[in-house]
């Protein structure tokens, strides 16, 4: 499983993997890939498969609006890739709010992201 976070202003991107849960506030974008990664669960059956999605968060770890899906590379039919999508983008919005550093949330408020989704191939 696997998923990436970039800021797009500054073509940041990091590659997420599994760690325990934090209770403090996250101080830097490594630790929101962190916690978004820990929100994925690929749908069972899919495989070679990715969709990347655009978003932006407010201050306060929330996020601005719906997540958008600019590219989307998903095998099977056409019900397995409306799945994936869906699940991508449930994924991300069911892992909200965050919580930021005051020193985060002023950095990263407004800018725009891509978070990256992969299938469990």
């Amino acid at each position: 499983m696997k998923v990436i976070i970039g800021l797009a202003a500054a073509s940041l991107f990091v590659a997420i993997a599994a760690h325990p849960l934090r209770a403090e506030p996250l101080r830097s974008i490594g630790e929101v890939s962190d916690a978004l990664g820990k929100c994925w669960t690929p749908p069972a059956g899919i495989k070679d498969s990715f969709v990347t999605l655009k978003f932006g968060f407010r201050g306060n770890g929330t996020l601005m609006g719906p997540p958008q899906p600019t590219a989307i590379r998903v095998t099977g039919d056409a019900d397995q890739r409306k799945a994936f999508v869906a699940a991508a983008t449930e994924a991300l919005q069911n892992c909200m709010p965050l919580e930021f550093t005051q020193e985060l949330a002023g950095e990263i408020a407004g800018n725009v992201f891509t978070l990256q989704f992969y299938s469990a191939d």
